[in-house]
């Protein structure tokens, strides 16, 4: 993209105030090609790339050598608009009628990422995700000749724990499971790389800036498979859609996984990995309970109004001290309605265990359990199954797809607003209150999928 049009364009809304100050966290020795934390620019398409910038060809592919270029699959094609292809700034970028990836080596923390999308010839529109399918860009249209540039916020982490002193207990990495580390190698989620993902019907991507961040505050989540990011289709879940609604002043980094329970996330070094990131004026969403709730699973089963509860204070205690602000949440409800079209509890005493613990902790609450079982009732039997992941009307009746699971992480930004949080004055100008008695219509919204799919149900299902 030419240098006088990237230099022209106007970048996200700056940070908002939502945050206190605070020290960055510690970084991990990683290889030399991701030792570098400025900026990495790249520029896409034939020719020469503008000063700064690195020129990117469709041929590029990713090695731990190069330290960037595009993952296997991704299949682009390189555009030129005009001028002389050879020249410096010069017209153009890549384009594919399938979603493709591109991933920079890079060390973990928080990134402002800036993309240039468009055709200065032609009619565009682009969907970013990074990482694990988390949703950055909704839907970036663009009219004929029109170029625009789009900031967002990634967070990259890796595996390793800083080590415990010489004869303390703990560990130094996160016991990770075969979903994220297994035959098809290491989850986005975790490997030392930023992936950004660009999908839609025609998407145009003339340039990537990246830039480390510090000085925002960060929103971390623990919870299980309704809350964690999806590593394929037809599943999704409201943790990987909620970095949409935020604008370019807070991070969001989604450590929930598949199967966990709030003594898994201890014992597998899960929260040791979060607080080792965690610093004043960030925040801690805590989920859990469709697994806890197992009496099945003897070694991580908790009682709804005993141990359940304690142990959810340990979370919130670890917030508190490291002057985070933690907010619980009940569990989503499941699929399960009765003959009268209403959804019955399917948690027992879970849901009001945690609201009670709310109350006895003084803590900000977000009542998913009541809010889902609206949802859902709201879209009746006859729709509800269109939230789900599966396919047909024989659906999974616990883990959403990607309209179930927006519609969840609005109910989640819903919640932010009703507890006054700080937080709720990062979100995106464009996000209206939200009633989950009038979700949208399922029939008529659309996201454009992911390249994978599920070959197995979620871990714990």
């Amino acid at each position: 993209m030419i240098s006088f049009i990237r230099h022209a364009l106007q970048k996200s809304p700056g940070k908002c105030l939502c945050f206190a100050g605070a020290t960055a966290g510690l970084l991990l020795a990683l290889p030399a090609h991701a030792a570098d934390v400025g900026p990495n620019r790249f520029d896409f398409g034939p020719g020469t790339a503008a000063p700064g910038f690195t020129a990117v060809t469709p041929a590029m592919a990713y090695s731990a050598q190069r330290g960037f270029g595009f993952e296997p699959g991704s299949t682009v094609t390189a555009v030129v608009r005009g001028g002389d292809p050879s020249a410096a700034g010069r017209h153009g970028f890549v384009t594919s009628d399938k979603p493709f990836l591109f991933s920079v080596a890079v060390p973990e923390g928080n990134y402002d990422v800036t993309v240039t999308l468009g055709d200065p010839e032609g009619e565009s529109v682009t969907t970013v995700k990074a990482e694990s399918r988390r949703l950055m860009l909704e839907r970036v249209a663009t009219a004929k000749g029109e170029v625009t540039s789009r900031t967002f916020v990634v967070n990259v982490r890796n595996f390793m724990v800083p080590p415990p002193p010489k004869n303390a207990p703990g560990g130094d990495r996160v016991v990770l499971n075969d979903r994220e580390n297994g035959p098809e190698g290491l989850s986005y989620s975790w490997d030392d790389k930023l992936t950004l993902e660009f999908n839609n019907t025609r998407p145009c991507l003339g340039s990537i800036e990246i830039r480390r961040v510090d000085n925002i505050p960060t929103v971390f989540i623990a919870g299980d498979s309704t809350t964690t990011d999806q590593r394929r289709e037809p599943g999704a879940s409201w943790g990987q859609m909620l970095p949409r609604f935020f604008n370019t002043g807070v991070a969001v980094a989604n450590h929930a996984e598949s199967g966990e329970t709030l003594k898994s996330f201890i014992t597998e070094m899960r929260l040791a990995k979060v607080l080792s990131q965690m610093k004043a004026g960030d925040y801690f969403l805590i989920v859990f309970g469709h697994n806890d709730e197992k009496k099945s699973w003897p070694q991580t089963y908790v009682e709804a109004k005993t141990t359940y509860k304690d142990y959810l204070r340990v979370f919130i205690a670890e917030a508190r001290r490291l002057g985070a602000t933690p907010v619980i949440m009940s569990p989503v409800q499941r699929r399960t309605f009765d003959a009268a079209g209403r959804i019955r509890n399917s948690h027992g005493d879970y849901p009001e265990a945690v609201r009670e613990l709310a109350k006895e902790e003084g803590v900000a609450f977000i009542d998913l359990s009541a809010m889902t079982t609206t949802l859902y009732e709201a879209l009746g039997p006859e729709k509800a199954y269109l939230a789900f992941s599966g396919y047909g009307p024989k659906r999974d009746a616990t883990h959403h797809d990607n309209y179930g699971a927006y519609e969840i992480a609005k109910c989640v930004v819903a919640g932010i607003r009703a507890n006054h949080l700080d937080l709720a004055n990062c979100l995106m100008d464009d996000v209206p209150p939200f009633d989950p008695a009038r979700p949208d219509d399922p029939d008529t919204w659309t996201l454009p999928a992911s390249a994978g799919r599920m070959t197995q149900p979620p871990r714990g299902n």
